[in-house]
């Protein structure tokens, strides 16, 4: 599956910025999303190629969205890479338990980010 349209789910603005910027010079689409909830609406109706997902964010965190999606039927089949501070290994095991294809722990270097985008491509 070639992948050309990304979520970005992150509630600060600074990242969003970053991985904006960081997709779009590779030539990406990318949704800018804001919280958990509004995540699972626009994978519904966007239908992205892929899911960037934060885990600290106010109300649904970025585990139960995830979750929320890959088990609804209109979205399981696009795929999540979990991005978030959380870096503990247990942290790791959980998101992938909840549907995540992988994981990333922020700082998020570029070049990491973009291999990972490649191997689900």
């Amino acid at each position: 599956m070639a992948i050309k349209k990304i979520m970005v789910v992150d509630d600060s603005p600074t990242e969003r910025a970053f991985m904006e910027g960081v997709l779009r010079k590779r030539g990406y689409d990318v949704l800018l999303v804001e919280s958990g909830e509004t995540a699972i609406e626009r994978a519904k109706s966007e239908q992205p190629d892929l899911i960037l997902m934060d885990v600290v964010m106010p109300g649904l965190n970025g585990f139960q969205a995830t979750r929320a999606i890959t088990r609804e039927d209109k979205t399981k089949h696009i795929p999540v890479i979990i991005c978030t501070t959380k870096d503990q290994e247990t942290d790791k095991i959980w998101g992938l338990r909840q549907g995540a294809k992988d994981y990333v722990t922020k700082p998020i270097s570029e070049n990491d980010l973009l291999e990972k985008i490649k191997a689900l491509g």
